[in-house]
């Protein structure tokens, strides 16, 4: 018995052993199925695809292996929202490969995820996920590690140094972690190729020990506050690439073990206090870009660069160089883009610049240089920017290089260049800025300027210019500044110029110009025109004096007033009896006239008052409440103001407001205002710190508007002021808003309509931010707020919650209250109550996003619940498939190019680092360069004026 019971019990332990296994083996393909239904009710979005599958295995994003274990989930840039199971290891014990990224989490980070031990990957990249990170240590096996764009705080977790199979670590743009300071350990990573530690608030001095991670490929970590030297020891990586370090505090020289980095291809330390271009950085044989500006950099640029096969970009500007420039500066190299301004370089322009064929800006402002512009210049063809200014150059200009055809700037101003402005500018049909003051330029200006129909500013001031001025000026349409002061122009005014809608600013003083002011150009006020100093006779045209303007009529002293309105200011007599005769007999006429109807008006009236003795009464009420108000005008009046009170009633209510009612009031001289009524503090359950407020809003937005004139900003008539209720009274706008322009379904705009709004509102935002002093933060820039005239052109408006910006030690911000409205607010600024020029950039960013898709900035059906335009186009861009998809397949068409040109600006508005968004000025200029009918041409995103915009990674062409 005894010996059968041994023989049967190893049967019996073979079998349990079997049970036991096939037990553990279902258990985790029940707890794994658990997973994914627990995915499905916590996420939102694409997810729900995965029901038309019958096992998880097969779900799209989701790789299994050999015994049916999920090892990977990939559901990046899903749209999806919510939040992630927790435990997620312990129903997927194998899992070795996570990607969640770009898409709307909100949550905190999962912690449980450290119990992953098998994870390899982990890519959680602007899921919005916010909260600490915990200790990493756990993750022996992670490669890679990419939590960039969030919003985590607390310390930043160093515990990563202790995975020592890391290859790649991307934590840029965590602004939200205590300051910390690389710890030495970090070289302990030597398996790492990529760490992207930028805009993380990373302190102190980069650790010598860096440089015994010699896998280093990409090392990024700019826009910190690092300080210090740099440490020779980085001259070891000898397989780096690329490395960033502008934005932080370094300082001293560039060691000469930088020399030793022969793989080198991009090198970016700008924005820094670097002291010295070291010879062996500028001999590496790979080199393509190299980016030191705004340092101060001090002795020569060393010659051996212009020796450079490869380079594609230098950009030096803003420092304290000397010397000359290396005369074989882009011979042998494909040079792109060099801007060398701000410096104090003497010697000659280097001849072979355009060698390589593909040279796209030339900026050398602002330094000592002489001697004559090569000829070889004109052989530019795809330049896009030439500017020269500051210097002190001679000679004549190249004549191809007025004729270039891609180019958008040239600018010559402040040299000693002569001769004359070549015909063949009539080539330059993407031209936007033409800019030669203060130079001995002669001749005559050709008619043919007018066929450079992309024309915005012509600014030939303090020049030798002479003949008339070409009538054909009036068909530059876009030209927002003419500038031809200074010069010996001997014609008349051609009234064509009146055909100029866009101009903001006409100056011909100090001429010798003659004859009439055409009345016509009073079509173009309120704007800034100048005619002083000319030979200029006849009466001054009566709108000008009304608008205040006599001063730009001074030193012409056969100009007269033609009535005695303003004939106080002694340099303009009265015009003669042969001048105003007939104006006196038609005055005469029309006063009879108003006599003759006044009088039916006066006998009507007492008819109708015996009739109706309310009447009367309501007649009194106006009257006495007319006189009870105080009223300030900030242009001259053609209408009775006591006709807007008579016309305040209901059927003539076109809206509500959140401070009031609007009405649309027709006046009896044809004209049509828009009244904004506040409401009155009488008002039920209205309490006084409500009437506060308003009567703040209501001063700000009187202030603001009262002072500004610009096309593309409302105009503000007056305003009334009572104790019972304040009036606005503005222009008109008959096309409504924007908001209802692109979503009211009402109207369809097309592309170059869309283009022309949103390029008259960077004007009109450049105009606040750039042109005034005080600048001015508008504070609730979107769609509502841009208004359209008959012709469709934007109007910003609504300043009601404006800030004049308080400019105090350089810094263009001021602590206020948060205001906005949701959807267009700056990230920055919700949680730091700080309104800064760069907030309203973003907005506008948001209003372009509106443009460019058609959608609002916040659609839940299209974007899923909380998440905005920006979140959805930033999931949609890494391919040039997903770019397309983002455009308004109503209007895009054929202007698919020219539309994501304008895509690439409002991504870069909306960078979550206001210092890395452009300013309005520059959004002006990139608009120009994206005009439906340019050239299409990558951008070269690294020079002065459009370095400063970071382009994003792995974004399509952006």
């Amino acid at each position: 018995m005894r010996a059968h019971h041994y023989t049967i019990f190893p049967l019996v332990v073979l079998l349990h052993m079997v049970c036991s296994c096939q037990a553990q083996a279902a258990a985790p393909i029940a707890s794994q199925s658990q997973f994914f239904a627990l995915m499905q009710k916590s996420l939102t979005g694409n997810i729900s695809d995965w029901e038309k599958a019958q096992h998880f295995c097969d779900y799209t994003g989701v790789s299994c292996n050999d015994e049916g274990n999920v090892v990977k989930i990939d559901i990046s840039a899903w749209s999806l929202s919510g939040q992630l199971p927790e435990q997620i290891c312990s129903y997927l014990p194998e899992l070795r490969s996570l990607h969640v990224g770009h898409n709307n989490l909100h949550a905190n980070f999962p912690k449980s995820i450290t119990n992953c031990s098998l994870l390899e990957e982990l890519n959680m990249s602007s899921t919005y996920l916010t909260g600490m990170l915990p200790d990493f240590s756990s993750l022996k096996s992670l490669r890679l590690l990419d939590l960039s764009y969030n919003y985590f705080r607390g310390e930043f977790p160093v515990s990563i140094t202790n995975l020592s199979n890391l290859e790649i670590v991307n934590m840029n743009e965590n602004g939200g972690f205590n300051p910390w300071q690389m710890p030495k350990s970090i070289s302990r990573l030597t398996k790492l190729r990529i760490m992207i530690l930028s805009t993380c608030r990373l302190q102190g001095k980069i650790p010598p020990e860096i440089g015994n991670m010699t896998s280093l490929v990409d090392l990024e970590l700019s826009g910190n506050f690092l300080n210090g030297q740099l440490p020779p020891e980085l001259g070891q990586l000898k397989n780096l690439k690329q490395l960033e370090l502008y934005y932080n505090s370094l300082e001293g020289e560039i060691p000469e073990e930088f020399g030793n980095l022969t793989e080198l291809v991009d090198l970016d330390i700008s924005v820094n206090k670097l002291t010295k271009l070291p010879e062996s950085l500028c001999r590496l044989p790979k080199l393509g870009s190299l980016q030191l500006y705004n340092n101060s950099l001090r002795g020569e640029i060393p010659a051996v660069l212009g020796n450079s096969t490869t380079l594609t970009t230098l950009s030096l500007y803003e420092n304290f160089l000397t010397g000359k420039i290396p005369q074989n500066l882009g011979r042998f190299s494909p040079l792109e883009g060099v801007d060398l301004s701000e410096n104090q370089l003497s010697g000659e322009l280097p001849p072979e610049l355009c060698n390589g064929g593909r040279l796209m800006y030339l900026l050398f402002l602002q330094n000592n240089l002489t001697g004559q512009i090569p000829r070889s210049y004109s052989k530019c063809k795809l330049l896009l920017r030439f500017r020269v200014s500051h210097n002190h150059l001679d000679g004549e200009i190249p004549e191809g290089l007025l004729a270039l055809p891609h180019a958008s700037i040239i600018d010559f101003g402040n040299n000693q260049l002569n001769g004359s402005i070549s015909r063949t500018i009539e080539n330059a049909k993407n031209l936007s800025e033409l800019l030669m003051q203060n130079n001995r330029i002669s001749g005559i200006l050709p008619t043919e300027i007018s066929k450079a129909t992309s024309l915005v500013k012509i600014e030939l001031s303090n020049n030798l210019l002479s003949g008339p001025i070409p009538s054909e000026i009036g068909n530059l349409k876009r030209l927002n500044l003419l500038l031809l002061q200074g010069n010996q122009f001997n014609s008349s005014i051609p009234d064509t110029l009146s055909s100029l809608k866009f101009l903001n600013v006409l100056d011909l003083s100090h001429n010798l110009l003659m004859g009439n002011v055409p009345e016509s150009l009073s079509q173009l006020l309120p704007n800034s025109m100048n005619f002083s100093s000319n030979n200029l006779s006849g009466p001054i045209p009566l709108p000008f004096i009304k608008e205040g303007m006599l001063e730009s009529f001074t030193g012409n002293p056969e100009l007269c007033m033609p009535t005695p309105l303003g004939s106080s200011h002694s340099e303009f007599p009265l015009c003669s009896q042969s001048h105003s005769k007939r104006k006196i007999n038609c005055i005469w006429v029309i006063g009879i006239s108003i006599a003759i109807v006044a009088l039916g008006i006066v006998l009507f009236l007492r008819r109708w008052f015996n009739k109706d003795k309310a009447v009367e009464e309501h007649e009194d009420t106006l009257s006495s409440s007319f006189f009870s108000y105080d009223v300030k005008s900030f242009h001259r009046l053609s209408f009775d103001q006591r006709e807007i009170l008579d016309s305040m009633i209901d059927k003539n209510i076109v809206g509500y407001g959140g401070s009031g009612t609007v009405y649309k009031i027709e006046l009896s001289n044809g004209e049509v205002v828009a009244v904004k009524k506040l409401w009155s503090r009488k008002a039920k359950d209205f309490v006084q710190d409500d009437q506060l407020v308003l009567d703040k809003e209501l001063k700000t937005e009187v202030e603001t508007l009262g002072s500004i004139r610009h096309k593309n900003i409302v105009k503000l008539y007056c305003y009334f002021s009572s104790v019972d209720c304040s009036l606005l009274v503005y222009e008109y706008m008959p096309n409504g808003n924007l908001w209802d322009a692109l979503h009211g379904g009402k109207i369809l705009l097309n592309w170059p309509s869309r283009y022309q709004i949103a390029l008259g509102i960077a004007q009109g935002l450049a105009y606040l931010h750039h042109d005034l002093m005080p600048p001015i933060i508008h504070r609730d820039i979107k769609s509502n707020n841009i208004l359209l005239d008959v012709n469709y052109q934007p109007k910003v408006a609504d300043f009601g919650i404006a800030k004049v910006l308080q400019v105090r030690g350089g810094k263009d911000s001021t602590t206020t209250v948060i205001a906005g409205t949701y959807g267009y607010l700056a990230p920055e600024y919700a949680y730091s109550s700080k309104a800064t020029t760069k907030c309203d950039v973003y907005s506008f960013g948001v209003v372009l996003m509106e443009i460019i898709t058609g959608k609002k900035p916040v659609e839940a059906a299209d974007f899923g619940e909380n998440k905005n335009i920006v979140y959805w186009i930033s999931t949609k861009v890494e391919t040039k498939e997903g770019a397309l998809d983002v455009l308004d397949k109503t209007v895009s068409g054929s202007f698919k190019d020219e539309m994501i040109k304008v895509l690439r600006i409002a991504i870069r508005c909306t960078l979550k680092n206001p210092a890395l968004r452009p300013t309005m000025k520059e959004v002006v200029q990139h608009l120009i360069e994206a005009d439906p009918c340019r050239f299409e041409c990558k951008s070269f995103n690294k020079t002065k004026e459009s370095f400063n915009i970071t382009k994003p990674k792995n974004t399509y062409d952006l």
